[in-house]
């Protein structure tokens, strides 16, 4: 189709000249395009939606409201052209235009009583909520591969780390269920950021309400949505669901990135604990012993993204008045797709680095066996079983250990007599310090002797993956709820329309 041959008479009694080339391709052509591809199947409801409407108020009769309904229901991105002349290049009155244009005559009352500000608002909610299901879906795939992977892993020691020192023994699967509980948080949090803004802007007009009898509640469950939203300029002056959905997934983002940090340290030539296949690995161009873990960069940079693009939410809102406004509409909220976007792409590359990531527990359980990580467990035995007051255990336990690296002894070659003078110093006779000693530097013990739940003891893990698993499966099973509803939305719209499918 070519530009203005779908023109249809003048838009507007007050411009008389269309948009400028310039305007067209920096600002109206780039939003047209998005809009057709993202948000037109929400358009498309809303129309049905409002159509359903006008026949239940006599203003369309029921001839017009089919021939109506089935040109909306036939459209797709390729139908619409952003076009200067004919439509301003603006989705909305593109699909007025194109279906005026389509039917056999003009039907009078259809779209009086209407603005653009609520159809708008209300198609980037709906779109928003389909991308909030989407992200949630994606969460629910990383934890599973957290799941399946901290199953495999929950009995093997490793090092954790605190202020980037060794500090007590845990295992992989104990860490994994750390990042399950984030991402189960996560898909909880947009959940909630979904249900209390799953409210319809349909009947607000352009700040004040509207002049016919818009049934708003009725229209609101054809759409999927709970209720209406209870202010007309609450309705389409707010744009607040975009900074909330933003904020959860910056915040996940957040702690992602951290999450990958630690890999990329356990995957050092340093540590060597973690592995990925070739095709997740890269090379260096000038040093070929490298085998480098580029994807675990790109996740991470990714997730600065999201941040990025949660920062640009808020402050392109925060100076626009609190009304409808393009620079809160459409402006302010160019970003909000970004936040999305790259944060489904880091989910991609980390569920995939989960999904094959390599444990290497010969490495894990040698830097175990290297530094003196039961020093905790000493002085905790120094007290339960010699008297030896809580606060010098930890003095005593401290000296033992640097006494005993002084002389070159590793954790697993005990020196009681070093322990018996480091006690009597102190005015306390340790008996049996050579088991106390072998107690507390023992491997596997360090990894079994927590006993609240939570721990990194393989029971507790094991316990805290089997409640995780049946968390995710009852999160799945409520957003499946949330998308149904949606649907049983869409197809009572269809049904009221006569259409099928």
């Amino acid at each position: 189709m070519r530009p203005s041959e779908n023109a249809a008479g003048p838009l507007s009694g007050r411009v008389r000249n269309t948009p400028s080339r310039l305007l067209h391709d920096e600002v109206l052509g780039p939003q047209f395009r998005y809009e057709a591809e993202h948000l037109l199947p929400w358009y498309v409801l809303i129309e049905k939606v409002l159509l359903v409407e006008y026949h239940r108020m006599e203003l369309v009769e029921a001839a017009d409201r089919t021939a109506i309904a089935a040109i909306l229901h036939r459209t797709t991105p390729q139908t619409l052209v952003a076009d200067p002349a004919a439509n301003l290049s603006d989705l909305a009155l593109a699909l007025e235009r194109h279906v005026e244009r389509h039917l056999p005559r003009r039907v009078v009352h259809w779209h009086v009583d209407r603005s653009r500000n609520d159809l708008q608002a209300c198609a980037q909610l709906l779109h928003g909520r389909e991308t909030l299901a989407r992200t949630a879906q994606a969460l629910l795939e990383t934890a599973e591969a957290a799941l399946d992977l901290g199953e495999r892993t929950a009995e093997l020691p490793m090092p954790g780390y605190t202020q980037y020192q060794a500090a007590q023994i845990i295992s992989p699967g104990f860490y994994l269920t750390a990042v399950v509980e984030q991402t189960l948080h996560t898909v909880e949090r947009l959940l909630f950021t979904h249900d209390v803004n799953n409210r319809s802007p349909l009947g607000a007009g352009a700040m004040a309400g509207q002049e016919l009898p818009w049934d708003r509640e009725r229209m609101a469950r054809l759409i999927g949505c709970t209720s209406a939203v209870p202010h007309a300029l609450t309705a389409v002056a707010s744009r607040g669901w975009r900074v909330e959905t933003a904020a959860e997934l910056s915040t996940y983002a957040v702690a992602l990135s951290r999450f990958v940090t630690d890999l990329m340290a356990w995957g050092s030539s340093e540590l060597g604990f973690v592995d990925l296949p070739d095709e997740f690995c890269g090379i260096s161009a000038a040093m070929p012993q490298k085998r480098n873990f580029p994807v675990l960069e790109r996740i991470r940079g990714r997730a600065a993204h999201v941040a990025s693009a949660h920062l640009d939410l808020v402050i392109g809102q925060r100076g626009v008045p609190y009304t409808n406004m393009i620079e809160a509409s459409k402006e302010a909220g160019g970003f909000r797709h970004s936040a999305v976007e790259e944060l489904a792409s880091a989910l991609r590359l980390f569920t995939a680095v989960l999904r094959h990531l390599e444990f290497r527990a010969d490495r894990m359980r040698a830097a175990c066996e290297r530094d003196f990580l039961g020093g905790f467990t000493l002085a905790n035995l120094l007290t339960l079983r010699a008297a030896v007051p809580w606060r010098t255990a930890q003095v005593v336990a401290g000296e033992y250990i640097t006494s005993a690296l002084e002389k070159g002894l590793p954790p697993g070659r005990t020196e009681p007599a070093l322990l018996r003078e480091a006690a009597l110093r102190h005015g306390h006779h340790v008996e049996a310090p050579d088991a106390l000693l072998a107690e507390s530097f023992d491997v596997d013990h360090g990894l079994r002797n927590k006993t609240t739940p939570g721990s990194a003891h393989p029971d507790a893990v094991r316990a805290l993956l089997t409640d995780q698993r049946a968390h995710a499966r009852r999160l799945a099973d409520t957003w499946e709820s949330r998308r149904a509803t949606v649907r049983a939305g869409l197809t009572e719209t269809d049904r009221l329309l006569g259409l099928s499918g």
